[in-house]
């Protein structure tokens, strides 16, 4: 195993533990992030976003595999597993991820899956019919955003 690859199992090691601190250590400083909910985070917002969604998820869970990685970029897939806050609907989320490293660290990241399939179980009938929409999406993603913004709040306090 390369030492990226060792980067990316010790991310989700790390997640999987909810020890939040080890996964933000494992970004670069100029760390980005981006999912079909959270797009172009900063890394103090990213680091941010997995503290605060670690936090809030108490029964989170998660499995991951398909690790690869090289000198520059890698992959992974993986799936969580909660109860989304908001509606109190569980929620299994298959998620492929990407990287691109720099000097050890992850310098870019991006989560790709199903936001319909993911609106449909955490919003319910609503995601069903209109998860698909544009307007749900962005309902999410302000939301989302709104939360993390107040969350980084609180941390400065």
């Amino acid at each position: 195993m390369n030492t990226n690859e060792q980067l990316i199992h010790d991310f989700y090691n790390s997640f999987k533990s909810k020890d939040y601190k080890a996964m933000q250590a494992c970004y670069d400083d100029r760390a980005t992030f981006s999912d079909a909910v959270f797009e172009g985070l900063t890394a103090t917002e990213t680091r941010a976003m997995w503290e605060m969604l670690i936090k809030s998820g108490k029964d989170l869970s998660l499995d991951f595999e398909n690790i690869w990685a090289d000198d520059k970029s890698g992959r992974a897939e993986w799936v969580a597993h909660y109860t989304f806050s908001r509606t109190g609907r569980k929620v299994t989320n298959h998620i492929k991820a990407e990287f691109l490293f720099q000097s050890g660290k992850i310098i870019q990241h991006k989560d790709h899956f199903n936001f319909y399939r993911w609106a449909s179980q955490a919003l319910g009938l609503p995601g069903i019919l209109l998860g698909w929409t544009p307007f749900i999406r962005n309902k999410v993603r302000a939301a989302a955003m709104k939360n993390l913004v107040s969350f980084l709040q609180t941390r400065k306090n």
